[in-house]
């Protein structure tokens, strides 16, 4: 089967080599699913897992991508709730090959059954963007209807889910990013909008909750807009300003099937629009996410396969 594989830790998606690589095994309690759509983070690339094992054993060359939509072709042994044919979406195992491939072997807890109405692409842009959103917000931080977050990288694949899901809580959002996001942040619910690059962060006043997907001077200068016994969540590095009346928290998203079939609902119902921004082919895998592409709001989905199965 077709995949992208990496070797070379310092060559980031540069690295990328499309190929020929084994049929993946399905274990205990996995499934093996037909990927039709793929996500990818690029900042995955500098975690462990991409390189080791659990055990710290190189694992490469590996199949980089956690995000997946796709068909269940095969079950494991044990392996309970879903069924061969069943459309699903969700998250591949952090130290396992990952969605840039044609099948992959992922835990059958990790996916969610997904609509016959939602396309692959939407699948594959919720999970670890809706995951990140939910639990950053909720679970972390408390949201609750009435309060102010300020989200940073507003336009981005979790910021854009994470103005949605607070606006839908009654939460007033105030979002940051780019000057060339701002009519798409407003549009997505929020009340403010913030040009890192050329307004004052400062100047929004005092908030209940930060989402932060940035780190560095941006976190920093943010703990200091915290309300009293308010909460900075953020999923970019430890924070190293902690909040005087406040907390500072740091998190890696967890997979949750439950969360993805009510993440899943929302879109059905309307309350919830991922933003797809580009999608490519498994072949342009490194064009989609190399430094020179073009920045576009929203998530880069890689197609792998039609609704028919056939490669992409």
């Amino acid at each position: 089967m077709q995949a992208i594989t990496v070797r070379d830790r310092e060559a980031g998606v540069g690295g990328f080599v499309v190929g020929e690589v084994p049929y993946p095994h399905a274990a205990e309690n996995d499934v093996v699913v037909r990927v039709h759509a793929a996500g990818f983070t690029p900042g995955e690339l500098a975690w462990p897992a991409t390189w080791t094992d659990r055990a710290g054993r190189d694992r490469t060359p590996s199949v980089p991508g956690h995000e997946l939509s796709g068909v269940v072709v095969e079950l494991g042994f044990g392996t309970t709730g879903l069924t061969v044919g069943q459309r699903v979406f969700g998250l591949c195992d952090w130290a396992r090959d990952g969605s840039l491939a044609e099948y992959t072997a992922v835990e059958a807890r990790n996916l969610a059954p997904l609509a016959a109405d939602l396309d692959h692409s939407v699948g594959a842009a919720l999970p670890i963007s809706g995951l990140t959103a939910w639990q950053g917000l909720f679970d972390h931080g408390g949201l609750r209807a009435g309060q102010t977050v300020l989200i940073h990288g507003a336009a981005g694949g979790v910021g854009s889910i994470a103005v949605q899901l607070a606006r839908e809580v009654g939460a007033r959002v105030i979002g940051t990013g780019r000057a060339a996001d701002r009519e798409v942040v407003l549009g997505l619910g929020a009340e403010v909008f913030v040009d890192l690059a050329a307004e004052s962060l400062e100047g929004v006043g005092e908030v209940d909750v930060v989402l932060d997907v940035i780190g560095g001077e941006v976190l920093a200068r943010s703990t200091a807009l915290l309300r009293a016994g308010g909460t900075v969540v953020t999923v970019a590095m430890p924070p190293v300003v902690q909040p005087e009346n406040g907390r500072a928290v740091f998190f890696v998203v967890e997979p949750d099937r439950v969360r993805l079939a009510e993440l899943a609902r929302w879109v059905r119902e309307g309350r919830l629009k991922p933003i797809v921004g580009e999608v490519r082919p498994l072949a342009e895998a490194a064009a989609a996410f190399g430094p020179d592409r073009r920045r576009i709001p929203g998530k880069t989905i890689i197609r792998v396969a039609d609704e028919g199965g056939q490669r992409s």
